[in-house]
């Protein structure tokens, strides 16, 4: 009886030790999470997207950046969102489209900031963002075009040939018609 109960005791500190090491791992991961949406210094967990709302760091692979003239930076919790403010930036508490002097996305492979003036953008995939639906960013036309390919994506555009009223059709969840792959 002495030895069933030992072992049982030896059981239980086992299943303690493991949980307790799950547990470690679990915070250490969120907490990598979070290292790796502050990559840039203005980015915390309190950082909200300046379109939605929504807490940027919980979102690292789509973070946005938008630099004014004045230094302030805006953030967004993807290209999307990040599109809207580009084009209407007073409506968002921004001023002007020409206070903007640098645009930042992430590569959706590298998830590297990349210029988003040189990017292509990926459109109706079925990859989804945070908020569904996204431009998904890459640094080549090579890298958009294999993606799109794996995706069933119908539309890639450079930063240049995206317009407003195509990125107010997608934030309504309206899928571009007519529009061809570039």
């Amino acid at each position: 009886m002495d030895r069933l109960h030992k072992m049982r005791g030896e059981n239980m500190k086992q299943f303690k030790l493991l949980i307790c090491i799950g547990l470690v791992s679990f915070f250490i991961g969120a907490t990598a999470l979070q290292t790796m949406a502050a990559s840039d210094p203005g980015v915390n967990k309190d950082t909200r997207c300046a379109v939605c709302g929504m807490f940027v760091a919980k979102y690292p692979t789509w973070l946005c950046k938008i630099t004014e003239k004045n230094g302030q930076a805006k953030y967004f919790d993807g290209p999307k969102d990040m599109l809207a403010y580009y084009f209407s930036p007073n409506k968002y508490g921004g001023t002007t489209q020409a206070n903007i002097i640098k645009i930042m996305v992430k590569d959706y492979y590298s998830v590297q900031w990349i210029d988003a003036r040189k990017a292509f953008f990926v459109m109706d995939s079925d990859v989804h963002g945070p908020m569904g639906k996204e431009f998904i960013p890459f640094s080549s036309k090579a890298a958009a075009s294999s993606f799109a390919k794996d995706h069933k994506a119908k539309i890639i555009l450079p930063f240049s040939k995206i317009t407003s009223a195509i990125v107010e059709a997608a934030r309504h969840g309206q899928m571009m018609m007519n529009m061809k792959m570039k």
